[in-house]
Parts: structure tokens; C-alpha cells; sequence
């Protein structure tokens, strides 16, 4: 399944309970963020040009 999420919710994903879903709980990315950072890492996103968008993380 392909959930639409615009530019503006873009800034916002790793926002703790911030979600686009309508069942969301807005807290995976904002956990996946906070793990990678406490190992040192980081995560980024990416619009794709097709739609959807390319998370990238970073150890």
C-alpha cells in the first residue's frame, strides 16, 4: 500500500505522534530516528519522483 505524504508532512515525520495515517500512532519513525542517533547514526527521507518516498539510514 502507498500512502500519499506531501512535502509539508515530509518536515514533520520524525515528529513523535506526528502520522498520515489515519490508523497511525506516529511513533516508528520517531523511534527509528532516536535509535539510529543513539548509535551515532542518522536517517533521512527522500521524496521519489513516482511517489512514495526513500528512507536512508546511516550507521
Amino acid at each position: 500500500m502507498r500512502i500519499a505524504c506531501p512535502a509539508s508532512a515530509a518536515r514533520r515525520l520524525f515528529v513523535p505522534f506526528y502520522t498520515t495515517k489515519e490508523h497511525g500512532s506516529g511513533v516508528g519513525l520517531a523511534l527509528a530516528r532516536q535509535v539510529m542517533i543513539a548509535h551515532g547514526g542518522f536517517i533521512r527521507v527522500a521524496g521519489n519522483d513516482t511517489g512514495g518516498a526513500t528512507f536512508s539510514l546511516t550507521f
